[in-house]
């Protein structure tokens, strides 16, 4: 694939400030695992919160490696763009692929959220378009796919952190809402819950890992920047206050519903209270303010590959397809749990633990030298590889045995 450049910028003045750009990266960064981080640790148990501590450090890590690699050859406008410069061709085919597949399903899950959501908002509800009848779930998913495409139409990444800051509103109105049922609606914050499940555990770091899977957009955030220096800041603004919020989400589910937690915690929460309604309409809005920009990077890719499609019509039109690829796989595997922890194990830890230490280690010779630097890089990648193999093994059968059930 041709380098998909997410922001061509003539100049310093037209690139995106340093506060937009945190908005974009916290918006990205606190995505639909927010729902999810309460039921990673009743997986593992509350010893495993350590673990999403020391999985945000080592995110964080690789993606300060990230923007090293674009510093050393400032014409690197892409994540695939490093892929080339440390490995050829084949090097941005592997990234490529592996990135424009994680985001894809992302959003693929954006949309499952959507239907899960909507359907316990409304559970009887059904669709009629002539004579086709759509079931909730399946209706909502194609509703919510209307209501996001003119989001995806933005091909501008400072228009699109206005969307996000309503997406960093969202995820502290979600914390509020749990909060007041817990306190107010008289669920209360009594499960004690397991010290650890070994049973649980490799599920919760899958989860752990997709709750911070955003390298595939770093490079565009960092591309969109009129000051790229500052992003070294930007990373640290993001991942301190996306730890903050699942941290304090976590802590609040678990001990509310403790193991009987769901996949999303807006489905364990009381269904006719005032509250809950709030939470999952937060949620629902959620997946609008977040859609656009994980689809973006796919879009700029196929417009620098076909420079036909740089024109706004075909634009629009190529924005529009991906949605509606997305709808398809939404309505075929709506499996939210177990979808997640696959993106987690396998895309997320191939895209933002490995290929930033590989990359980084081919294009800097300096870092191959033995010192703690290397160590670091080299526990992650160990880290990194055990995780992919065994979350990807046990999610892979978690998804099979259940369309098995289904069918």
């Amino acid at each position: 694939m041709e380098s998909q450049s997410q922001l061509e910028v003539s100049n310093s003045e037209q690139g995106t400030t340093f506060i937009k750009t945190c908005f974009n990266g916290i918006n990205t960064l606190t995505g639909i695992g927010i729902l999810s981080i309460p039921y990673a640790v009743s997986q593992g148990g509350w010893l495993s919160f350590i673990l999403l501590i020391v999985f945000a450090m080592m995110f964080w890590y690789t993606g300060l490696l990230l923007q090293r690699c674009m510093n050393k050859h400032p014409l690197i406008k892409s994540y695939p763009d490093i892929g080339e410069v440390a490995f050829g061709l084949r090097g941005r085919a592997m990234i490529s692929t592996f990135i424009y597949i994680e985001l894809f399903l992302v959003a693929v899950e954006l949309l499952i959220l959507e239907g899960d959501n909507l359907e316990k908002l409304f559970p009887h509800m059904n669709f009629k378009i002539g004579s086709l009848r759509i079931e909730g779930k399946s209706g909502f998913v194609v509703l919510a796919a209307l209501v996001i495409l003119p989001t995806t139409w933005l091909r501008s990444l400072g228009a699109l952190a206005y969307v996000s800051l309503g997406g960093v509103m969202v995820s502290i109105v979600l914390i509020g809402c749990v909060v007041w049922v817990g306190e107010i609606d008289g669920v209360g914050f009594h499960e004690s819950g397991q010290l650890v499940n070994w049973e649980g555990l490799t599920t919760a770091v899958s989860l752990f890992a997709f709750c911070y899977c955003a390298h595939g957009v770093m490079p565009t955030l960092i591309n969109s920047m009129n000051d790229r220096s500052q992003f070294g800041k930007v990373l640290i603004v993001c991942f301190v206050a996306s730890t903050i919020i699942y941290g304090t989400i976590a802590v609040l589910g678990y001990a509310m519903f403790g193991d009987y937690l769901m996949s999303q915690i807006t489905l364990n929460l009381p269904s006719k209270k005032i509250s809950t309604k709030l939470a999952i309409y937060s949620t629902i809005i959620n997946p609008f303010t977040k859609y656009a920009v994980l689809i973006t990077p796919i879009a700029n890719a196929i417009e620098e590959k076909w420079l036909l499609c740089k024109r706004k019509p075909i634009a629009i039109l190529v924005r529009t397809t991906i949605l509606v690829s997305t709808v398809l796989m939404a309505l075929f595997m709506p499996f939210f749990g177990y979808v997640m922890a696959f993106i987690g194990a396998f895309f997320s830890v191939t895209i933002s633990l490995l290929f930033p230490c590989i990359c980084y280690l081919k294009m800097n010779k300096a870092a191959r030298q033995f010192g703690l630097e290397l160590i670091v890089i080299i526990v992650i990648l160990f880290v990194g590889i055990f995780i992919g193999i065994l979350g990807t093994y046990l999610s892979v059968r978690h998804i099979v045995n259940h369309m098995k059930l289904c069918s």
